[in-house]
């Protein structure tokens, strides 16, 4: 089962290195819908993003920093989900 979670882990790296520069840079529905209705310029940011626009920051190349930043959002994400885990299972996760 711990080398199965390692090679998931490892494979959503890679993905997330090979595949994030070549994610869409168009805004997403909710960011495309306060443009076209005409009030996304009156919209207040309450904190700024750690990594905004899923762009590393600095990182010159632009891809490059996109890769960065799939890395970093994949390596958290798994960290969440392992820290809920051993929440959840009173810290049984082998």
């Amino acid at each position: 089962m711990k080398n199965k979670a390692v090679f998931i882990f490892l494979l959503a790296l890679v993905v997330a290195a090979l595949l994030s520069p070549w994610a869409s840079p168009n805004p997403d529905g909710l960011e495309k819908t306060a443009e076209d209705l005409g009030f996304s310029e009156a919209a207040v940011e309450i904190m700024s993003a750690p990594i905004p626009d899923y762009i590393f920051p600095g990182i010159e190349n632009e891809r490059l920093a996109t890769a960065a930043a799939g890395i970093v959002g994949t390596l958290l994400t798994f960290a969440v989900v392992l820290g809920i885990g051993k929440l959840v299972s009173g810290g049984r996760i082998k």
